[in-house]
């Protein structure tokens, strides 16, 4: 061998060594060892060179790219023996649907590879990062990598906030239109119904920002934010229901007083008395909650006391119809028929011509 960059490393009489610098992959092929004794001696040694791929390139992109458009990037490396292998990336996750091409050099010897990534331009694609790796024996599990940032342009994305989900009457609520596009959205333009704010004093707008103070019935309606950049413009709306004032009462609680009423009616003629009693009581250990009167209770006593007067009443009407009649002594018979007094007198059986004969005895 007649080359510079091949050198003796060491020989013997039983070992011969040679190193070879800067190889190239001309210096592939069948290297061959002859031992000259007799009979010669040789051995063979097939050397292969492995085709270090370039570095890849990503083509195809043009900044930016408007949402929905699409969009064709390629990869691509030479000089790889064997061919290498290219993986699409996006944001670390792996791409497999892509296009796989494989040439073979002018030399004869090693191979030019290009991959190609086809996708819909997507608002969420803004700022992510598109990658291709390129992996081969000779690369010693250290890949080659280039990458590509993606920009994206869309129309604005418009979303409102309230900050009051129940208003009423008298409060106040804050409306935030937040919007979201590239470039970034021209400050936002507030609406009532489709036309502008009714009432500037109350409704004060402060860059995305609407706020409406003392709210009353007539602040209900429609609310729209628009929102624009040089892509497009966007909007949406907001209805607004203030309702009435909510009245809250804090429950009361009256315990009433233990109270005790009596009722007490005599009836002369049969000397018996008629008594009626009406207690409510409570639960002792309320009393010195009581902070007023309970109708309730007086109303009940009043009931009792009528219920008791009008049987009073019917008792006594009963008694004297009972004892209604006509009552004739002894000295009044045989006076009924009589058509004067005298003529009575002197019929009556108990006349004082008998009077001594008819004796009255009072029990």
């Amino acid at each position: 061998l007649r080359d510079n960059r091949i050198e003796l490393v060491r020989a013997s009489w039983h070992e011969l060594s040679i190193s070879v610098s800067d190889v190239s992959l001309s210096d592939e092929g069948q290297y061959t060892c002859s031992l000259f004794t007799m009979p010669v001696k040789t051995s063979k040694a097939f050397l292969t060179v492995l085709g270090v791929p370039e570095k890849p390139q990503i083509t195809g992109f043009t900044s930016p790219v408007m949402e929905g458009e699409r969009m064709q990037l390629t990869c691509k490396t030479s000089g790889s023996k064997p061919a290498a292998d290219i993986r699409w990336f996006k944001n670390d996750k792996e791409v497999k649907d892509v296009k796989y091409l494989k040439e073979e050099d002018a030399n004869r010897k090693t191979f030019t590879v290009s991959s190609t990534l086809d996708f819909l331009a997507d608002r969420n694609d803004d700022g992510a990062v598109v990658s291709c790796r390129v992996d081969h024996e000779s690369l010693n599990s250290t890949p080659q990598i280039a990458m590509q940032v993606l920009e994206i342009h869309y129309t604005p994305l418009v979303k409102i906030i309230s900050s009051n989900s129940w208003p009423e009457e008298g409060q106040s609520i804050i409306l935030t239109c937040e919007s979201k596009g590239k470039p970034v959205p021209e400050p936002v333009l507030w609406t009532k119904d489709g036309g502008e704010l009714p009432d500037p004093e109350r409704m004060v707008v402060n860059g995305r920002v609407l706020s409406i103070s003392f709210l009353n019935k007539t602040d209900n309606g429609t609310y729209r934010c628009e929102a624009k950049n040089p892509i497009g413009r966007n909007s949406t709306e907001y209805v607004l229901i203030v309702h009435d004032v909510f009245n809250t009462l804090l429950p009361t609680t009256v315990i009433p007083s233990l109270t005790t009423a009596t009722v007490t009616t005599n009836v002369a003629l049969t000397s018996k008395t008629t008594s009626a009693t009406a207690i409510s009581a409570r639960d002792p250990n309320a009393l010195a909650g009581q902070t007023g009167p309970d109708h309730a209770l007086i109303g009940g006593i009043v009931a009792v006391v009528v219920f008791v007067t009008l049987c009073s009443i019917i008792l006594l009407g009963r008694y004297l119809a009972r004892h209604k009649g006509t009552y004739l002594t002894n000295e009044a018979k045989g006076a009924e028929d009589a058509p004067d007094a005298d003529t009575a007198i002197i019929n009556a059986e108990g006349s004082q011509v008998n009077a001594e004969e008819k004796k009255e005895y009072f029990i």
